[in-house]
């Protein structure tokens, strides 16, 4: 279904993180996560991506910040998530 492209930054054990990926696996959505459980670059890449965001997951779509768990799952009950997914929501 994507051909948006789809990162998330994500913890060991973070249960909106699961849920999140859960969405996006449910849907066929290929992504890139990037583990920050040690902190490291990736997790000041995060945050300066997403400024003041210093919770997990952290989506992006098509490097537009998404924000996190209840974000997507917002998205996708209004009916915005699909249309984002498909390559910068052309299709709304």
């Amino acid at each position: 279904m994507s051909s948006a492209k789809v990162e998330i930054y994500t913890k060991w054990g973070c249960g909106y993180c699961y849920r999140a990926k859960a969405l996006l696996d449910q849907k066929g959505v290929a992504y890139e996560e990037y583990d920050i459980t040690m902190g490291g670059p990736k997790r000041a890449e995060m945050v300066q991506r997403a400024p003041g965001a210093y919770t997990v997951p952290q989506i992006f779509i098509d490097d537009r910040p998404i924000g996190g768990c209840d974000d997507l799952y917002a998205l996708e009950r209004a009916g915005k998530l699909d249309p984002m997914l498909s390559s910068e929501g052309s299709a709304a």
